[in-house]
């Protein structure tokens, strides 16, 4: 357990419930504590049923399986019993009774509940093994045996006629309960199920082996199990002191135990707390606590992934507005001698080859690369950009490629969204790769259009949308990428001929050094005359 480490969950309780939860957190790749105290309620059974697949399975085998496999997925499992949580900032932290503390970002707790057996002596000692509760649980292996029915509330006629089903040799052991009504008493009469009057005193055991149970009158009624249907109580500490109180139970009518609400997948009233098994459902067995963690496993996972949605849209957002200003680029630039590779930009040395030299204006120039290969083949270039920082490389690129090219640049810092062009003024208008969000985008190509002289030439490049399916790792903002198609369709026919408007293959390196296909977005216009 790492103390210092925020978990994305810590589950508290490590039986079906907490192991299930903690499953399938782990298998979604989540960082996941169980804290297990290792009190079971169904510690003291030699078995567990109905579990499809694993029917007969000691419960304590299970749960060491059930440890194994969230460790193997990269969970974490420690010994300890959890006291309380308190909410810290967006977070809870648990204490456990040993002063450790954990952080987590969301609970899962299935802490289960205790069984309040009658006062009886000697009951609790032979609890889970031959005084049972649950005929789905225990019945099969006491069927055809002696079989009491311990009345300790008003459902007891109901567990009677339950166990019927399983032996026919069954008693109705009334205790401190009244007498049952006359209908009751015909339809346990009619199943043959006798009643024996007056309270149980105590447990008859032979060996290592339940054999009757002795009533006030001191008559002793054989039997080889006992059913006791106590009312369960929900271990709820830890959710208490988050302020989460038990409620009771009823079923028919009658109080069965107390639990944690919740919705069906265990979200309690408390955000980030869910809750799983029996501290939530009285009723859950061991197959049913597992696929209520499961849900609430799965439920958790969902709660982080919107609350992760969230936050990555307000950073999202944040970047969208901060990446194109001139702060950011400055950053940037200054971040590293060189951020571009000095070579002119494949498509404008594709079209501009063949082109006799005029005026042109290089858009985001960035360190001068395209400006000063245009100006060396003779071109008088403007080069414009937003960072002061990349047009001082780009006049020092100029400078060092001769003198003759250097005189025939000129460097201007302008944000051209906000910058008016002089219209009709460039031979050659080239923007390599200027993504934009979509009106502004619009606007600026307008712009661009604008300043094209009456048989110049209009040369826009962008990356691809296609190229976000590859391994090229694009800057993932997709609403600033554009196809060439969607240029063209905005120059009027009348005005522009477009020479091309195509996804242009390229190989490229990608990250791991290996060599893809990446497209850009080449829009090749010419204005008339």
């Amino acid at each position: 357990m790492d103390e210092n480490k925020t978990y994305d969950v810590v589950v508290v309780g490590g039986g079906a419930a907490g192991l299930s939860g903690a499953l399938a957190l782990a298998r979604a790749r989540r960082s996941v504590l169980v804290v297990d105290a290792g009190q079971p309620r169904n510690a003291p059974a030699a078995h567990m049923h109905n579990y499809l697949g694993r029917d007969g399975t000691p419960p304590a085998e299970l749960r060491a399986a059930g440890r194994e496999e969230v460790i193997g997925y990269g969970g974490e499992v420690v010994a300890g019993r959890a006291e309380s949580a308190t909410r810290e900032g967006g977070d809870f932290v648990v204490t456990l009774d040993d002063g450790r503390a954990v952080r987590a970002r969301r609970l899962l707790v299935a802490t289960g509940a205790v069984d309040e057996l009658p006062d009886v002596p000697g009951l609790a000692e032979r609890w889970g093994r031959d005084v049972l509760h649950c005929p789905y649980c225990h019945g099969w292996e006491v069927r055809d045996r002696r079989i009491g029915v311990l009345a300790t509330g008003p459902l007891a006629v109901e567990q009677a006629l339950l166990w019927r089903q399983w032996s026919e040799d069954v008693v109705f052991l009334a205790h401190h309960c009244p007498a049952p009504s006359e209908e009751d008493a015909e339809r346990l009469a009619a199943r043959r199920i006798p009643v024996a009057d007056g309270p149980v005193t105590g447990i008859e055991v032979t060996g290592d082996a339940l054999t009757g149970v002795r009533l006030a009158s001191g008559e002793v009624v054989a039997l080889d199990a006992l059913v006791v249907g106590a009312p369960l109580a929900a271990r709820s500490g830890v959710l208490e002191s988050l302020g989460l109180k038990p409620v009771e139970v009823e079923i028919g009518g009658h109080v069965a135990g107390t639990r944690i609400a919740a919705d069906p997948t265990g979200a309690t009233a408390v955000p980030g707390v869910w809750v799983a098994g029996n501290v939530t459902d009285v009723r859950a067995v061991v197959i049913a606590s597992a696929a209520a963690g499961l849900a609430a496993g799965a439920a958790i996972n969902m709660d982080l992934i919107a609350e992760e949605t969230r936050a990555a849209v307000d950073a999202y957002r944040t970047q969208v507005r901060t990446l194109l200003e001139e702060a950011a680029w400055e950053e940037r630039y200054r971040s590293r001698p060189t951020v571009w590779s000095g070579r002119p930009n494949p498509q404008l040395v594709a079209e501009a080859a063949q082109l006799p030299p005029g005026r042109a204006l290089d858009v985001g120039s960035g360190e001068g690369a395209d400006a000063v290969w245009l100006a060396a083949r003779g071109w008088r270039v403007t080069g414009a950009d937003i960072s002061a920082t990349a047009l001082e490389r780009a006049a020092a690129h100029a400078a060092d490629a001769g003198a003759d090219v250097a005189a025939r640049t000129e460097w201007v810092q302008a944000d051209l969204r906000d910058h008016t062009l002089p219209e009709g003024a460039y031979d050659l208008v080239s923007a390599q790769y200027m993504h934009l969000p979509g009106e502004a985008r619009r606007t600026l190509f307008a712009s661009l259009a604008a300043a094209t002289a009456p048989g110049g030439t209009l040369l826009i490049v962008g990356h691809h949308p296609s190229d976000l399916l590859t391994k090229a790792r694009r800057m993932h903002f997709p609403q600033m990428m554009f196809t060439a198609e969607e240029v063209a369709a905005s120059l009027d026919p009348a005005e522009w001929e477009v020479v091309a408007a195509e996804a242009r293959p390229r190989t490229a390196v990608d990250p791991e050094g290996g060599e893809i296909t990446i497209r850009d977005a080449v829009l090749v216009a010419r204005r008339r005359t």
